[in-house]
């Protein structure tokens, strides 16, 4: 089973931070879509969520910068390792 997922060295799992709620979530690991072979983030809502607690998300937007008062920064932000 292990041979379906991508542990992409530039992906630390561990905790981080969403830059626009300030919410935590711990990354598990990336993993492939079974079509498209694209890579997600699979990952778990620190605090009470009503609609999920796992997520997933295209690596590339998890990745990606937001705009916050005008400024980019990255849309998740590493804390610490798990």
């Amino acid at each position: 089973m292990r041979g379906r997922f991508n542990f992409k060295q530039n992906m630390k799992t561990g905790i981080y931070k969403h830059s626009k709620t300030g919410n935590l979530y711990k990354v598990h690991f990336v993993a492939k879509h079974s079509e498209t072979l694209e890579d997600f983030v699979v990952y778990e809502a620190l605090y009470d969520n009503k609609k999920s607690k796992y997520w997933v998300r295209p690596i590339k937007m998890f990745e990606e910068l937001v705009t916050i008062n005008n400024q980019q920064v990255p849309r998740f932000v590493f804390i610490k390792e798990n």
